[in-house]
């Protein structure tokens, strides 16, 4: 089977000719270490729905059939370095799914032509290695939206992708679920966000979530921190993302090692270098800054209010579906109206 597959994807072409099936495999499949719920720290409201509404559907398909049935594609939304990457590789080791990792570069050439190509033998790829998790890094670079000057090649891509991804799921059996991971979601194309039907925000993590980070961290390292200076640590970081808490233990890890005299280092064994202190996260806070501003923070949840959408619920009632009602919004937004209105106008 998987021979097969991956002879139908040498499409795309390199500065050498066809790419080699081992290239591609590489390129495009992760085959990464299992990634369980409890390695993402905090968001559980996202973590919760996600097993909802993608993870069990696959993992019983028999049971969560029509209404039921999974969406077919999925917005991770929010700023940098919150783990929407993590969360696209958990959902497919939680339900056992293929997993591909792919971004706008991987689906160009300079070829005519070979990028729709592209497009269709992944989504051929993915049929044949159902269950399939097909993850978009950056998906408002692929899927911006359509304006008058824009490459005809580019707008190809984006049409075959769309025309894909409704077609992806055409029968009940489908297993195929786009994931797509964005820092700019109202940069997308409208047709694209309407596709992907779950929006969901990744917000920077709470101050339980930042110490989980930091005590999984330092639970690796020769560290001297006891509780106190670690909930200090969680109130110096308000704002932080999870990559910058993975920053700010990297510097602070390399504190005692600044301490030494340069010529120790080579002569120094690993039981002499002394363990990490609260002094070195404090010295660590002067350098590694948050890297959301205030200012972005408040874009993504204004528009997170906007993209509000009620958590899927075990049973369906008549005030269940009346919330439902007060929180969905319109994906057409009142200026694409009156685009449309505009054109029809010069049409007649």
């Amino acid at each position: 089977m998987k021979r097969a597959v991956f002879l139908g994807l040498k499409l795309q072409r390199n500065s050498c000719g066809w790419i080699s099936k081992r290239n591609l495999k590489t390129s495009i499949m992760d085959h990464g270490p299992p990634v369980s719920w409890d390695d993402i720290a905090g968001v559980e409201f996202a973590k919760a729905t996600i097993k909802e509404i993608v993870v069990w559907p696959m993992l019983r398909p028999d049971i969560f059939t029509g209404l039921r049935g999974p969406p077919k594609g999925i917005l991770l939304f929010g700023p940098p370095g919150t783990g929407k990457t993590l969360i696209g590789k958990c959902i497919a080791c939680q339900s056992g799914a293929t997993f591909f990792s792919i971004s706008a570069s991987s689906l160009t050439s300079k070829w005519v032509g070979e990028g729709e190509k592209m497009v269709r033998a992944l989504f051929a790829v993915a049929r044949c290695q159902q269950p399939a998790v097909i993850f978009i890094d950056e998906i408002d670079s692929l899927l911006s939206q359509r304006g008058e000057g824009e490459h005809e090649s580019s707008r190809r891509i984006k049409t075959e992708f769309l025309v894909q991804l409704d077609g992806a799921t055409t029968s009940s059996e489908d297993r195929i679920l786009v994931v797509g991971a964005t820092n700019r979601p109202q940069e997308i194309d409208e047709a694209a966000r309407r596709r992907l039907v779950k929006r969901l925000y990744i917000p920077l993590p709470e101050g339980s979530a930042r110490k989980q980070i930091v005590t999984r961290l330092m639970a690796k390292e020769h560290c001297s921190l006891n509780e106190e200076e670690i909930k200090l640590i969680v109130q110096k970081t308000d704002g932080f993302s999870g990559a910058d808490m993975t920053q700010l233990c990297r510097e602070a890890s390399l504190g005692p090692i600044r301490s030494l005299q340069s010529m120790d280092i080579a002569t120094i064994t690993p039981e002499q270098v002394r363990p990490i202190s609260f002094l070195d996260f404090e010295s660590a806070l002067r350098t590694v800054r948050p890297s959301v501003s205030p200012k972005d923070l408040e874009l993504y949840e204004t528009w997170n209010r906007t993209q509000q959408d009620l958590q899927f619920q075990p049973k369906m009632s008549f005030i269940t579906l009346c919330n439902s009602a007060t929180t969905q919004q319109f994906d057409c937004q009142e200026h694409n109206f009156t685009k449309y209105r505009k054109l029809h106008r010069n049409r007649a």
